[in-house]
């Protein structure tokens, strides 16, 4: 006789609870696969270094030991790209921060007046599609060849989607809990205070996600174009390219992408540190 399986009033099958995975499983699933694919990569890279180029042109793709021998081991070297990564750094941070101020004070008069939105929107739509080389002489006869120019670049650069994902953030209040706030009669700055900026707050951990990104390449672009004052990490692959050092140019590349990843997982850590368990329950009351 087959055992019976409880079915709930309304008639819905049950849900499928499972053993909650242990710490070493979910890391191993976490790890294994980025490095067996990692592997992979590396003995395609030899393979390219070793079987497809010869050695007049292997400059162009030196082996990962040599990469490693004088990029990463050689502290003449990396001591010269952190220094530079550093420079970097700080010019995408101050664009980022200078970024974010201006996106949230924006977004929060946008979402006051629809008529304020509606005029502002298309010039900032506008902004993000000029190609940046094309404002390059500009910016440089406004603001000199140096840092200032580089932190412009990062705040072109990173403003539109900060801005974007804290309007729609702003937006995102349903309109239930709205009508509830004009029952009790909330003032505006009530209404934004305690409703309109915990709703945002998802969008705009997510803006800062793409925007922090932005802000990194918006820094070596900076490089690239103004090369007076602390010499960035853009300068320096420059440098690298012209004196054809493809050791030492792969390991700024690696350490550029190091940075990037690293401020993408430190907003990724603040935004499940803020709002994590807030959303996650929020969401699975929205299912």
């Amino acid at each position: 006789m087959s055992k019976a399986v409880a079915v709930p009033a309304n008639g819905t099958p049950p849900a499928d609870i499972s053993k909650p995975k242990s710490f070493a499983r979910q890391l191993g699933e976490t790890i294994i696969p980025p490095m067996i694919l990692g592997c992979l990569l590396l003995i395609v890279w030899y393979m390219i270094s070793y079987l497809i180029l010869n050695s007049t042109n292997r400059f162009l793709l030196s082996p990962p030991h040599e990469v490693w021998r004088l990029g990463f081991a050689d502290w003449g070297n990396f001591s010269e790209i952190l220094l530079s990564l550093w420079s970097s750094a700080r010019v995408a941070a101050i664009g980022l921060s200078i970024a974010i101020c201006i996106a949230m004070l924006l977004a929060t008069i946008m979402s006051q007046s629809k008529l304020i939105e509606i005029a502002v929107f298309p010039y900032m739509v506008a902004l993000q599609a000029i190609p940046l080389l094309a404002i390059v002489p500009l910016i440089s006869f406004w603001f000199g060849f140096g840092q200032t120019s580089r932190v412009v670049i990062c705040v072109l650069i990173s403003l539109f989607p900060m801005l974007v994902n804290t309007l729609f953030g702003l937006h995102s209040a349903s309109r239930g809990a709205h009508d509830l706030f004009t029952l009790h009669k909330a003032s505006r700055l009530t209404r934004l205070r305690k409703l309109m900026l915990p709703a945002a707050l998802p969008a705009i951990f997510a803006g800062l996600r793409i925007s922090a990104g932005l802000s990194v390449i918006g820094a070596i672009v900076g490089d690239f174009f103004f090369g007076r004052g602390d010499v960035g990490i853009g300068q320096r692959l420059r440098e690298y390219a012209n004196e054809l050092e493809g050791e030492q140019l792969l390991a700024a590349v690696i350490m550029s992408c190091c940075l990037g990843i690293a401020v993408f997982l430190f907003f990724t850590w603040l935004s499940k540190a803020s709002i994590g368990h807030w959303y996650e329950t929020r969401s699975a009351g929205d299912d």
